[in-house]
């Protein structure tokens, strides 16, 4: 009797075990703007490598804002309520915007620019709260994307800076640019958009401040297709550098900068880890330690320029 009542109960138990489904995490994903396909391709692929298939055991919920603070806070807000298992953040905007909504579910940034900096982590090596994940190297590079100009332009000597005002910045960073700036001889003129609206105004701008060239301090608003700012650099003769492949591959004539897809794929590395329990304080933020320079030869030809040997030689990619 005692004997069927054990055999009873673990029947029960195992019933109750079949009768309960497996949960399937759920992640949350923000950005300010629509990002390149590329990008989302990399994160589900580095998802695949790790055994997950989107759509059957992991469900993403992709929100993608219209560059303004206030859709993505909304959308911020939205992911919170879906009460998903981890949210992925691309770009420092939309990981503050993240932060500002909940402490509670874990965050993985997506190339940050100068977390620390910014005020994102309290440190690379431990990040605190419930944020780690990439960060891209942005400002650092400033004076290494004069230095290619000038290669292109021997003589340029105005140089327009495109920023985007919301995009958090690290203090100091742009009087380190003027500085950096200042010993290759060239002087800087600071243009700040808030969004695509004010792109042509911009550009406006730097015809009638004679800019020879211009740099595009990377943001998500500006690699969005349909990648105006790189037309309007071609249709207004200004030779320009980005920080992102993307925008070389858009028409932009140089771009020096990590390569962003192999960020977002590695994000999928920090979902992997705290969906199995780590918590973000204990990851320490990943930097990119290879840089690519990547020469468009179309544009260049369109814009009438000599592209140095020694450049091309150094190039990791030539756009033909």
């Amino acid at each position: 009797m005692f004997a069927a009542r054990i055999g009873g109960s673990l029947l029960g138990v195992a019933l109750a075990a079949v009768a309960q489904p497996t949960k399937i995490p759920r992640v949350g994903f923000l950005r300010t703007d629509r990002p390149p396909q590329a990008y989302i391709d990399a994160f589900e692929q580095g998802l695949r490598d790790r055994g997950y298939t989107p759509g059957a055991n992991i469900l993403i919920e992709y929100r993608f804002g219209d560059g303004t603070n206030a859709e993505t806070s909304r959308l911020a807000r939205e992911i919170v309520k879906l009460n998903v298992d981890v949210i992925v953040a691309g770009g420092g905007r939309a990981t503050q915007v993240m932060q500002a909504v909940t402490n509670r579910i874990p965050i993985v940034m997506t190339s940050a620019s100068d977390p620390v900096g910014t005020g994102l982590v309290t440190s690379l090596a431990h990040p605190g709260g419930n944020t780690t994940g990439t960060s891209i190297v942005s400002w650092e590079l400033f004076a290494k994307r004069v230095e290619l100009l000038r290669q292109v332009l021997p003589n340029v000597s105005r140089v327009a800076v495109l920023i985007n005002r919301f995009n958090p910045a690290p203090a100091g960073a742009w009087n380190e640019a003027l500085a950096a700036a200042s010993k290759l001889g060239v002087t800087l003129q600071r243009i700040d958009v808030q969004g695509a609206a004010d792109f042509d105004e911009a550009f406006a701008t730097m015809v009638k401040g004679r800019a020879e060239a211009l740099i595009v301090v990377q943001s998500t608003i500006f690699e969005t297709s349909p990648y105006r700012i790189q037309q309007l650099a071609i249709t207004n003769k200004i030779p320009a550098i980005y920080g992102l492949r993307t925008s070389a591959d858009a028409g932009g004539l140089l771009s020096y900068g990590p390569n962003v897809p192999d960020l977002y794929r590695y994000a999928a590395v920090y979902v992997d880890k705290i969906l199995k329990g780590a918590r973000p304080a204990d990851l320490p933020v990943e930097q990119p330690t290879k840089f690519e320079l990547v020469i468009n030869m179309k544009t260049a030809k369109s814009l009438g320029l000599t592209i140095p040997q020694s450049l091309l030689l150094r190039a990791d990619e030539v756009i033909q």
